[in-house]
């Protein structure tokens, strides 16, 4: 099952029942909204004890299309990348 953020933000309100869905909903997109912002800027994005949010550049390159053979310029471009924690790839790995 793939978490969708709606189901993310029922979760957060039936564990803290006190704040509004809406309130919780605003807080998640401000948050995600902070991360996009630092990875445009080439900024890391860290959880302690979960993981790392970091950019890499692919520098532009001359591809081929597999379909007609023909070269193509591809522009360069930034990819992202996660790396877990120690602590995170234990708990999925069962190792706690």
């Amino acid at each position: 099952m793939a978490v969708v953020k709606s189901n993310l933000v029922k979760q957060i309100s039936d564990q803290y029942p006190n704040y509004l869905k809406k309130d919780l909903n605003k807080f998640l997109e401000i948050l995600l909204k902070e991360i996009t912002n630092s990875l445009k800027k080439g900024e890391r994005v860290e959880f302690r004890d979960w993981g790392i949010f970091y950019t890499n550049i692919q520098k532009e390159r001359i591809s081929r299309n597999p379909k007609t053979g023909e070269k193509v310029k591809t522009p360069q471009k930034r990819s992202i990348h996660f790396k877990m924690s120690k602590k995170m790839f234990n708990k999925i790995n069962n190792n706690e």
